[in-house]
């Protein structure tokens, strides 16, 4: 059978990803800060955007002076030549018969209503932060140092040579976050051009830093720097024995061969089980107590106050980069003249500018739909507190205001909204439902914020057990099981009864 090509005609539906939607779907799940960076890149990359704090352009004004200037300054044998320029602005434009029609593109759009009136007009909807707070330089955060800047600080107060120091500054830089030094000495002393003894005193010099432990090669290694510098007092035999244990029986202890241990160092296991407890003491990762801390700056991009006939959420664009279209450029496309290469180009530039101005204003309203509806549904929790919480997913919100979950998804993502109780990720309002005898649903929340209350008010020489726990909460009406509560115990970072009976002895 002989092959041969033919051609095919098929008609199908298909959901296409234009650049115009993929576009709106990228800026839906940017951040504020992101947002702002992408705002500057735009003006950068379409020339037919620009700031609307930027003055006119300066060419058309010098241009008008020199016309001025030339009107009011000429002599009696250029009176003729006057009056025709003054005549040449009339004649210039063209007649209303030949006047060329606006594009097809841009008829439907009103551009000098959407131009007047988008990102640069408009007052900012969201309440200045200094008009109803006093802003104190003590609620700033403060400026937190790195781990190469902190160990490099305590460096300089020791006394070292230049050659140490520099080869410390560089061990330094190459410590892991957790503090630890995973390259090979030889590797790095090759690589510096320096001896062995001269890196492996450098190392030394490192860990003496505080806190304990940083600039170890194991872990091993960085028990045995935080043992030598525990303070003795009445237990200084049972912090030898920790320190012989980990120097010489490191793997039998993490392998928990108790009985090899008890053999080899003849005590008894209660002594092993005092070891144990010296070794809980200590830090596995040094380097963590150091570098820059979670407590970061939070700019919302809703703000929801409190009003007499209810609850307002207003857009915070404070400080967010007001675009506007060149009326330069909008002139030079409007005008009749203009053809050929530039006419496309400057078409192509403003239909871009458009759909972008478009993409911005449909995040800013579909954020402003979703904190409207999520606010609604949480109404007690904004006047009674946490305990008022209610269980919310994500279909919840999309069914209310009519779009996809996914589109839900993008528009809480790296999202804040500020309330009277303090600044949340959008993120915070969603979780799930416990089932309650009385109350009937209740948030994920409230439930852990019980649990944390319980263990808090325990006896701490009886603490409760996870079905301890459990069953209190069953008489209390929430229907929850024991793994349940282990693992939101664990989601608040509150360790088990056992380590908490460990930790009182």
């Amino acid at each position: 059978m002989a092959l041969e090509q033919k051609l095919h005609l098929k008609l199908a539906q298909r959901l296409v990803m234009t650049p115009t939607l993929q576009q709106a779907i990228k800026l839906l799940q940017l951040s504020r800060l992101e947002l702002e960076q992408v705002l500057a890149q735009e003006v950068q990359a379409n020339p037919l955007l620009e700031m609307n704090d930027e003055p006119p352009a300066e060419e058309e004004a010098a241009a008008a002076e020199e016309e001025a200037d030339e009107g009011t300054s000429g002599g009696e044998g250029m009176a003729d030549d006057e009056q025709a320029a003054g005549e040449a602005p009339a004649t210039a434009e063209p007649p209303q018969d030949e006047a060329q029609p606006p594009d097809e593109a841009f008829r439907e759009v009103e551009l000098e209503a959407l131009f007047s009136n988008y990102l640069h007009d408009g007052p900012s909807v969201a309440p200045a932060w200094e008009e109803t707070e006093e802003y104190s330089l003590d609620n700033s955060p403060a400026p937190t140092r790195s781990m190469f800047e902190d160990l490099s600080a305590q460096l300089h107060l020791l006394q070292v040579t230049p050659e140490i120091n520099a080869l410390c500054e560089f061990i330094i830089g190459n410590l892991d976050p957790d503090g630890y030094l995973r390259t090979a000495d030889e590797e790095m002393a090759q690589q510096l051009g320096v001896s062995a003894e001269k890196f492996c005193e450098a190392v030394a010099t490192v860990q003496r830093l505080e806190p304990a432990g940083i600039g170890a090669r194991s872990l091993q290694e960085c028990f045995l720097l935080q043992l030598e510098r525990l303070p003795l007092e009445s237990q200084a035999e049972l912090v030898d024995l920790t320190r012989r244990v980990v120097a010489e029986a490191f793997d039998d202890l993490l392998h928990q061969r108790w009985d090899r241990l008890v053999q080899r160092f003849g005590v008894g296991r209660e002594r092993i089980r005092n070891i144990l407890e010296v070794l809980h003491r200590l830090d596995p990762r040094p380097g963590a107590q150091l570098g820059p801390n979670e407590n970061v700056a939070v700019e919302p991009d809703v703000v929801v106050t409190r009003f007499d006939d209810g609850w307002r959420i207003a857009l915070n664009d404070d400080g967010l980069p007001r675009l506007r279209i060149s009326g330069r450029y909008l002139r030079m496309l409007q005008n009749r003249g203009l053809e050929g290469d530039a006419r496309g180009y400057l078409r192509e530039r403003m239909r871009s500018a458009l759909w972008f101005l478009r993409s911005v204003e449909q995040r800013q309203s579909t954020i402003a739909r979703v904190a409207t509806a999520i606010v609604r549904r949480q109404e007690e929790f904004l006047e009674k507190g946490l305990p008022h919480l209610r269980p919310l997913v994500l279909r919840d919100i999309a069914d209310d205001i009519g779009m996809h979950e996914s589109t839900v998804s993008r528009v809480v993502a790296n999202k804040y909204l500020a309330t009277p109780r303090g600044v949340f990720p959008l993120k915070f309002f969603f979780h799930s439902a416990i089932s309650h005898a009385v109350d009937g649903d209740i948030s994920s929340v409230v439930v852990k914020e019980r649990i944390r209350e319980l263990i808090e008010q325990e006896d701490p020489s009886r603490p409760l057990s996870d079905a301890r726990v459990a069953r209190q909460l069953n008489r209390l009406g929430i229907r929850i099981a024991r793994r349940t509560v282990a693992k939101y115990r664990e989601d608040l970072g509150v360790p088990s009864s056992e380590q908490r009976r460990r930790a009182l002895r």
